[in-house]
């Protein structure tokens, strides 16, 4: 008989509400967040119920501005700009410097406030927080040569960016802007993560960091936040509806821009005999529920390979640990190690549950279903937003699980038995950010690997966005704009000589100022 589970002590929403008020009085009010802008924090918007993926209990909600406020807040950020863009280096790196003290002091707050809003198991919140912290020392240490012979933009970065790495990608990118000598403007993802990033801007704030965060629809924001003329360069991550509509207007516009979109991230397995290997990473590509934008949830096998690829997967599979975050024997208890929690609300769960019945009604096999029981739950508790570990063959075209991105716990796996075959299966998305081909033989991998149409292709082994001195970017329709990581984040936020060219993935005819 499973134990009965309780809440860890000292975790709740209304205990982490209640030490947001204590550090942050002057960006949580009562029952609500504020919106930071004009150098201070504006009792403005409507605020939307919102409530936690991870028990459906109600918690912060967005309080969104209309179009004509988020316009106002744009233009003050012009203003803070351009006062921003004349403090000496060595102030701004002091300023970054001391925010990221805060921060460090603060990091079980963020954590905590990572799982209630988005869902994240624990070790995982941690390491969204600890990845921001240290991505943005490395640049605090060694921004110097970056900026040689360079100056910020005529306007602030404008950031939209998705739900699920407030920290370790949204506030990251913030603050090494912001080093690079920008006003920084943030709109805060629709789907979660307002408390976390509120109490990370307030603690920036604090610290004389240029910053606006505001909350709205991307309908109703993007005039302002992609489409304004004060704005000096617009970095986006999410899906590509969104992203084609915003780079045709930044292609129209001849403004700077990040655009970071899903893509269908594959596995490839050819002539591959170490599947020991194989079943050791399996886990860890479940990772938040494969709600990521590097997550791999397609495998396409040789055919002649798949009763040794099941005997390896299958395994890993099955010893998932799925639950309640903060779900624990006794309160005194640390909290779970789990693969992942809920996806990100109980509507995305609906989604990925009517596809899987749909592709299985079409034909494809479903070759492994997760268990709710074998979860992890507290008595009673609302699991609406949870889904358990699908393995589906062979999804059929139709489906949308063949062509694009389902962001859950949902794998899918094609069988293939030519090399040619094998790279138009690992090709179905026109462009990926990652992918990985296992095949014992390194000279087989060194031809295949060019033809695999993603920004960064692993041997046997996954990869990963990367900071830090690592280039990332896509290909085809998962990237468009300049490529980051290491120098290259500094050089698309800020101009060097006349003429240059960022390296990245831009339409032909554009040059930017």
């Amino acid at each position: 008989m499973a134990p009965t589970l309780t809440l860890k002590s000292g975790t709740s929403w209304p205990d982490a509400w209640q030490r947001c008020l204590a550090v942050a009085p002057e960006a949580f009010r009562d029952d609500r967040v504020l919106n930071l802008w004009n150098g201070g924090w504006q009792p403005d918007g409507r605020v939307l119920p919102a409530v936690s993926p991870v028990d459906g209990s109600p918690i912060a909600g967005p309080p969104r501005l209309d179009g004509a406020t988020a316009q106002r807040a744009v233009r003050a950020a012009l203003d803070q700009h351009r006062a921003w863009r004349h403090v000496p280096l060595e102030e701004r790196r002091a300023r970054v410097a001391a925010t990221l003290d805060a921060l460090t002091e603060h990091r079980t707050l963020l954590a905590l406030l990572l799982v209630w809003e988005i869902g994240k198991p624990w070790r995982l919140a941690q390491a969204d927080v600890d990845r921001a912290i240290d991505g943005v020392r490395w640049y605090v240490d060694g921004i110097d040569p970056m900026l040689t012979g360079r100056a910020p933009l005529d306007g602030p970065v404008s950031n939209i960016a998705s739900w699920n790495y407030p920290m370790s990608v949204l506030v990251h990118a913030v603050l090494v802007q912001a080093l690079a000598g920008n006003a920084v403007i943030a709109k805060t993802p629709t789907d979660g993560g307002v408390a976390c990033l509120t109490l990370a801007c307030a603690l920036a704030a604090r610290e004389g960091i240029p910053v606006t965060l505001v909350s709205g629809s991307g309908g109703e924001l993007s005039e302002a936040l992609v489409r304004a003329p004060e704005i000096g360069c617009v970095s986006f991550v999410g899906g590509r509806d969104t992203g084609a509509a915003v780079a045709t207007t930044l292609a129209d516009l001849g403004k700077r821009h990040v655009l970071e979109q899903e893509g269908l991230n594959t596995w490839g397995i050819w002539n591959h005999s170490d599947w020991d290997a194989l079943t050791a990473v399996i886990p860890k590509l479940f990772d938040y529920g494969k709600q990521r934008c590097t997550a791999y949830p397609r495998f396409v096998v040789q055919r002649q390979l798949f009763d040794a690829f099941l005997a390896a997967y299958l395994p890993a599979v099955r010893a998932l640990r799925v639950g309640h975050p903060l779900a624990v024997e006794d309160p005194g208890d640390p909290c779970p190690e789990l693969d992942f929690g809920p996806v990100i609300n109980a509507a995305k769960a609906k989604e990925l549950q009517d596809q899987v019945a749909e592709a299985v009604e079409r034909g494809a096999v479903p070759l492994y279903r997760g268990s709710p029981d074998d979860a992890r739950f507290l008595p009673g508790q609302d699991t609406s937003a949870y889904v358990q570990p699908v393995t589906l063959l062979n999804p059929p075209r139709s489906s949308p699980l063949h062509h694009a991105e389902p962001f859950g716990p949902v794998d899918t796996i094609v069988l293939v038995d030519t090399e040619a075959e094998l790279l138009a299966a690992m090709n179905a998305s026109n462009g990926a950010l990652v992918a990985t081909l296992s095949t014992d033989d390194r000279a087989t991998y060194e031809r295949l690997a060019p033809q695999i149409r993603a920004f960064k292709v692993g041997h046997g082994t996954p990869r990963s966005r990367g900071d830090r001195d690592e280039l990332f970017g896509g290909l085809g329709a998962s990237w468009r704009g300049a490529f980051v990581g290491g120098e290259l984040l500094v050089r698309a936020v800020t101009r060097g000589p006349a003429g240059e060219r960022l390296p990245g993935n831009f339409p032909e005819y554009q040059l930017l100022p």
